[in-house]
């Protein structure tokens, strides 16, 4: 009997309650059923099964025509505006995702319908008493959490998961500027987006040329923006030292400006015929502008040297407070011990520090690894580089995604790109996070 009543849910919604006389449940059921029947047959003219000359599934329902969209980007290029039908295979790829996900929230609602049959059986066969009314209660008691965050969860489905969805599944076609929808339509190409990329000299050079590069920018720059913001507040916290409130909040202030307002400033200001330039030369240090943007060693160290300006700041906010939490009798003990200054701050206040900042650190060079403003509005990726690929000396791969997005219109190179980031970022953080003392203690 049991695997009866599943089987009638699984057929008509809400059956296999009626069965166990869970009437209240059962109309639920099969109510959800019925919106899923009716969304699909009146949202289409089912061109199909009503025996047109060239029947098309894009004329059936909005499941149907979803999934199929979806596995075939379309049939139909517009061949001229005069053209009446015609397929777009983004707007089909996009439409075929929303349908998937909306037919497995479908397809959960029915697994819980059966498993929900199921398992009523099982409990009115064991003598057990069951209602729908008693269900609800001990739903809403148990699960309240889950019944609350699940409209959050949906949304975040439609505003997160699907556009990164979208961006992914990019890379396994050839969208590019030869490939503009709707006068061309996209095909799926597999993983050959990504064996170009491997591949290809023209790619693989640049790839590996900016994935080095932007490996050494996330961690030089996050390393010596904590190493000052270290030293900075190792200084400002010394004892002796008078107006500490005062020189935190100069020091602070490079943090509270807006960056980008910063950048645009340091990047007028290094110019070749900027303040800086300009106040060397009258001052006879040097005979000829320093390129610090348009020289590739000078523009990345520029770089660096101006992430660290802005960044130092919260690192030292960071490390101060977790001074405050150091016992002064350790560092009475160390000082008994016959201990120096740096032996106090190197087994004491350290030991502390990095226990404290480690996940700080951790996000930083992930920040730093994909921080697209500090190069592009510095240097805009620049300067030009001939032997790579659509990118610049100083471009990361997320300014260089940028570029193959919007200036150059390589969809599907930039979406490969995209996901291999995504890979060396989350494994890098994911190893050096649970590698952290913190983490372990957690």
């Amino acid at each position: 009997m049991k695997i009866i009543v599943a089987i009638c849910s699984s057929i008509i919604w809400g059956s296999g309650q009626v069965i166990n006389k869970q009437h209240l449940k059962g109309l639920f059921f099969f109510l959800i059923q019925c919106v899923l029947l009716l969304v699909e047959l009146t949202t289409g003219t089912w061109d199909v099964l009503m025996g047109a000359v060239e029947p098309s599934f894009r004329n059936c329902g909005y499941f149907t025509k979803g999934l199929w969209g979806l596995i075939t980007l379309g049939d139909t290029p517009r061949e001229s505006s005069a053209t009446l039908v015609y397929d777009h295979s983004i707007m089909l790829m996009i439409g075929g995702i929303i349908s998937t996900v909306i037919l497995l929230l479908f397809g959960l609602i029915w697994l819980w319908n059966i498993r929900d049959a199921y398992k009523g059986r099982v409990q009115i066969e064991q003598g057990e008493v069951i209602s729908s009314i008693a269900y609800v209660k001990h739903l809403w008691k148990n699960s309240f959490e889950y019944i609350m965050i699940t409209p959050g969860i949906i949304l975040v489905f439609f505003i997160s998961i699907i556009p990164v969805l979208f961006s992914m599944l990019v890379a396994f076609t050839n969208y590019n500027v030869n490939t503009i929808p709707p006068l061309k339509l996209v095909d799926w190409t597999g993983f050959k987006t990504f064996a170009d990329i491997i591949m290809l000299p023209a790619w693989n050079t640049t790839f590996i040329r900016v994935l080095t590069w932007n490996v050494i920018w996330a961690f030089t720059a996050t390393f010596v923006a904590f190493g000052l913001g270290l030293l900075m507040a190792a200084l400002i916290n010394t004892k002796g030292i008078r107006f500490k409130p005062l020189w935190r909040g100069i020091f602070i202030l490079p943090w509270a400006m807006p960056a980008l307002v910063s950048l645009l400033m340091f990047k007028s200001m290094l110019s070749n015929r900027g303040v800086f330039n300009q106040l060397l030369l009258d001052a006879g240090i040097i005979t000829q502008a320093i390129p610090f943007l348009s020289e590739a060693n000078w523009a990345r160290i520029t770089i660096i040297l101006v992430n660290t300006w802005l960044g130092f700041p919260y690192f030292m906010a960071m490390i101060s407070a977790a001074m405050t939490q150091i016992s002064p009798e350790l560092h009475e003990a160390v000082a008994i011990d016959g201990g120096n200054g740096w032996q106090k701050f190197r087994f004491v206040s350290l030991p502390v520090i990095l226990t404290a900042t480690a996940p700080m650190i951790v996000m930083s060079v992930t920040g730093n690894f994909n921080n697209f403003g500090a190069v592009y509005f510095l240097t805009g990726g620049g300067p030009r580089d001939p032997a790579l690929q659509m990118a610049g000396s100083t471009d990361l791969l997320i300014t260089w995604i940028f570029k193959l997005t919007l200036d150059y219109r390589m969809y599907n190179i930039a979406s490969a790109v995209s996901i291999l980031v995504f890979i060396v970022v989350a494994t890098v953080s994911s190893i050096n996070l649970m590698r952290t003392r913190t983490f372990k203690e957690e």
